[in-house]
């Protein structure tokens, strides 16, 4: 797949992960043109992983977003800090909140509705 596709596909899971967001109360997350590239390349790879990987279960992609958010110096915090690469879903997929789990499905079905 093109980087175009796949740019497009990581847009409106970003778009509609934001929207998730909104709807558990958290604000934090801005449109897909304002949100800094390291945002943007996160959707991006996770939207590989799900085309890398389609028979993968949700969890699996959580796996895989820790697994870069560890790379690239993230940790554990109570808050969302980018300043600090502080993130509270930098935990287990089994420890996460319900409506976080609920995230890395919606993302999930949209790469496969628009792959």
């Amino acid at each position: 797949m093109d980087s175009m596709k796949i740019d497009q596909i990581a847009m409106a899971c970003h778009q509609a992960n934001k929207g998730l967001c909104e709807a558990f109360g958290d604000q934090s997350q801005k449109d897909w043109p304002d949100a800094p590239e390291w945002a943007r390349e996160s959707a991006r790879k996770g939207v590989e992983f799900c085309l890398a990987n389609p028979d993968a279960p949700a969890s699996a992609n959580h796996d895989a977003w820790l697994e870069e958010k560890r790379r690239t110096g993230w940790k554990y915090g109570p808050v969302k800090d980018e300043a600090k690469r502080e993130h509270p879903c930098f935990v287990p997929y089994d420890q996460l909140p319900k409506e976080q789990q609920v995230k890395d499905h919606v993302f999930r079905a949209i790469v496969h509705a628009l792959a």
